[in-house]
């Protein structure tokens, strides 16, 4: 089989040729494998991070779920009519800090957050300027020139899929079921508990409104897949908090993508164990992520197997940095051959990562996980 036939007969519960191995990439190999400055990736899209990864995946061999890399733009969804464009604040030999600005009646008037880019690691958005020694308004800014342009409607979506072709296959976020990420959201939300049911209501509605201009697409030029999740689900958000506020619209989602038979995918790095039971046991969600072990995450894959594994498609879980970054090849092997005897059999597993590999992740680790998929994970 190849990649896209192989995922696609795993998401559908069938069984295929062996199991899928899918490490997770991320930003960090993709971007690595370029040789360039990690801002040219991220600021200058030279090239953008979803190409580079399609080329990751195609350097490794791998059959790619790529989940939500592409930041699509539904048609449907509002501006907020601001000019706002990035000017460049600050740089030197290692970052290049941006700050979001548009004029209204002869005034600048300049976000109160930068962007900081770096040479060999993924942008920080959403940094106060002092954090960093910057004034709030900058005395001196440029232009951001020479970004590669890009389309992020269909047209862009199209080309996406002609890339990555039978490599794998491509989803876009519909929902994040995180609605709750930072400690400044944990205090809003206690101080202002009735902007979470007005939240819950204007997520159910995003969602039904972008899966109408799913529909409207033709068939063909959909994506895969749809993405639910959002990194560190119940981290921020107890299992209680996000039941009650972030679950009613990626259930919403999960109900009318099951309805059209399109997958539905929850990524979730950090604690998963309890999130794996109620995506279980309360919707119809396809295929769930990265299930950490401890300590960043409480989860025991064969466990999850035995107790869901008929439910749901689980994709994990070899440790990103014990394993993956600091082990030899012959440990990733052994880990490897360790998570598919304890969740392959019957099929709804793929072999990944517990969470993002790092980006000194040695190259040799990522084709021993590859290898032993091959290998040891034949039906």
């Amino acid at each position: 089989m190849e990649p896209r036939e192989r995922l696609l007969t795993v998401l559908r519960g069938g069984i295929p040729d062996r199991v899928p191995v899918a490490p997770d990439f991320s930003n960090m190999i993709p971007a690595r494998l370029t040789g360039k400055p990690f801002w040219d990736l991220y600021l200058y899209r030279d090239p953008p991070i979803w190409e580079a990864y399609i080329a990751c995946a195609k350097h490794f061999g791998i059959d790619s779920l790529m989940d939500g890399y592409f930041h699509f733009r539904w048609p449907s969804d509002p501006s907020d009519g601001r000019p706002w464009e990035q000017l460049i604040v600050y740089r030197d030999g290692k970052r290049i800090v941006t700050q979001a600005s548009f004029v209204e009646d002869g005034r600048r008037i300049w976000d109160d957050k930068v962007t900081v880019y770096y040479d060999d690691n993924p942008p920080t958005g959403g940094v106060p300027p002092g954090k960093i020694g910057l004034p709030p308004v900058p005395a001196r800014y440029e232009p951001v020139e020479g970004v590669k342009p890009i389309d992020r409607g269909l047209e862009g979506l199209r080309k996406v899929k002609r890339m990555m072709g039978s490599q794998g296959l491509v989803g876009v976020f519909i929902i994040n079921s995180c609605i709750c990420g930072s400690e400044e959201a944990v205090y809003r939300y206690a101080d202002h508990p009735e902007e979470l049911e007005k939240l819950k209501e204007r997520r159910i509605a995003t969602v039904e409104r972008r899966f109408a201009d799913l529909m409207a697409m033709p068939q063909e030029d959909r994506p895969d897949f749809l993405c639910v999740g959002g990194s560190g689900t119940l981290v921020f958000q107890t299992p209680r908090f996000f039941r009650e506020h972030a679950l009613p619209a990626v259930r919403r989602a999960i109900e009318l993508a099951s309805a059209a038979s399109i997958p539905t995918h929850m990524h979730s790095c950090g604690p998963e164990r309890e999130l794996v039971r109620i995506m279980a046991e309360e919707t119809s969600l396809t295929v769930i992520d990265p299930l950490e072990i401890p300590p960043m995450g409480d989860c025991n894959l064969a466990e999850l197997k035995r107790l869901y594994g008929r439910k749901l498609v689980l994709k994990g879980n070899l440790h990103t940095t014990d394993v993956m970054l600091r082990g030899r090849p012959e440990d990733v092997t052994a880990a490897a051959r360790k998570a598919i005897g304890d969740a392959a059999e019957g099929g709804r597993f793929i072999l990944s990562t517990g969470d993002q590999c790092g980006r000194d992740t040695p190259f040799e680790n990522l084709k021993a996980m590859i290898e032993a998929a091959e290998t040891y994970g034949r039906y």
